[in-house]
């Protein structure tokens, strides 16, 4: 959203106060409380321009004080967060390929109500998304927040999202998920922006997690699928149509298996927790014993969930499946390597939470696939946020696009 252009009416002197300001509130959302002094560091601006700003939103209500900041030999400076009291709420629906979740966060990055974990297949027919808005309205209603009080929606999902033109050509133009947005905006009548599932959790890294202090990084979504989020230059890398990060085919893989996608060969059919899942199901089947077979998981998040849980409390044949998507992910990663010489590769998303067992293989393979001079410069990381990334990112995106409006509401 360019909001040069929303205030382009304005007088140059009050262009450049609200383009600070809107600068400001998202710099407070994102490192949370600033000094005046500290924000003038940010933004390589004057003290005076500074505090104009402030005392701009103070005069909003948008910002309050926050207490003061540690004395660093003079008087201590006061410091200045979000006004949350204001209730301002975001409505963050993340996906993936099976699984539905529903957030309501607020502007100081909390979880304010949820629904998580529905199932919910990201076919073409109408059910999907009918269930998706049915999920947010409960939450919604659940929440007892008034639709007035949402700055906006922000839908993160799966596939080739072109978030210009607000669509994902994952799916045909007749299918109503290609029109997601529109049909999230018509519903619930608040400004809506969509994402990639795997570019959220890289902006959720660079802004939140493992990838703060860096400029490049590459951000894997180990889920169902194996999804990557780029990181170049302190910039999110989309490409030129924005399709950019289709790690899950890269074609490293041998198995005659046959890819979500339509083709064989690709790394998601060995690199996934899907393919992980199906491992254990093959080789229960061929009598291998393991605490695995002592329940009966009806669903695949249910099976998914058990294997990490059971290879972290160290069943062998949970944690040897886990090994091999290890495996496969170092290879692809060492790819990624040799292309980019990333200063960081993080393993983020649902799967990271094995990320202990996983990291042992994925060495192994970088070690035996890549360049050593090159592999020694690359760091690889282990996400804290892991399965929460896709949300915090999704909001953090809303963020960035749409918070400005509050300066023009107030």
């Amino acid at each position: 959203m360019d909001f040069t252009k929303k205030f382009a009416f304005f007088t140059p002197s009050i262009r450049r106060l609200l383009m600070m300001n809107s600068q400001i509130l998202k710099a407070l959302y994102f490192q949370e409380s600033q000094s005046i002094a500290q924000l003038s560091k940010t933004f390589n601006k004057s003290i005076p321009v500074i505090t104009k700003s402030i005392n701009s939103l103070l005069e909003m209500k948008l910002i309050e004080g926050n207490g003061f900041a540690t004395s660093t030999g003079g008087r201590r400076a006061i410091q200045f967060k979000l006004n949350n009291s204001l209730s301002h709420y975001m409505l963050v629906i993340a996906l993936d390929q099976y699984y539905t979740s529903i957030y309501i966060y607020n502007l100081e990055n909390k979880i304010i109500e949820q629904i998580t974990d529905q199932y919910n297949p990201l076919a073409c027919e109408s059910e999907a998304l009918q269930n998706i808005i049915s999920y947010a309205d409960q939450l919604i209603t659940k929440s007892q927040i008034p639709l007035a009080n949402f700055i906006a929606a922000g839908v993160s999902m799966p596939g080739f999202v072109n978030t210009q033109k607000g669509v994902n050509d994952s799916y045909e133009k007749k299918c109503n998920l290609h029109h997601i947005k529109k049909h999230i905006t018509d519903h619930f009548k608040i400004p809506t922006i969509i994402e990639n599932d795997s570019t959220c959790i890289a902006f959720a890294e660079q802004k939140f997690g493992a990838a703060q202090k860096t400029t490049n990084a590459l951000v894997i979504n180990l889920n169902w699928g194996v999804g990557l989020g780029m990181i170049v230059n302190g910039q999110i890398f989309k490409g030129s149509s924005g399709y950019a990060g289709e790690f899950s085919h890269i074609p490293l893989s041998h198995s005659n298996t046959l890819c979500s996608c339509g083709k064989k060969g690709c790394l998601e059919v060995e690199a996934s927790l899907s393919a992980a899942v199906k491992d254990v199901q093959n080789a229960l089947k061929a009598g291998e014993k393991s605490s695995l077979e002592a329940e009966q998981y009806n669903n695949l998040l249910a099976q998914g969930d058990a294997l990490l849980e059971n290879a972290l409390q160290g069943d062998q044949l949970a944690i040897a499946s886990l090994g091999k998507i290890g495996y496969m992910l170092g290879k692809g990663i060492a790819t990624l390597i040799h292309i980019l010489n990333p200063e960081v590769i993080i393993i983020s998303g649902r799967g990271a939470k094995a990320g202990a067992i996983l990291m042992p293989q994925i060495q192994t393979a970088v070690n035996e696939f890549c360049i050593p001079r090159l592999a020694s410069t690359t760091q690889l990381k282990i996400s804290e946020t892991n399965k929460q990334a896709q949300s915090i990112g999704t909001a953090a995106f809303i963020i960035e696009n749409t918070l400005q409006t509050l300066i023009t509401t107030n």
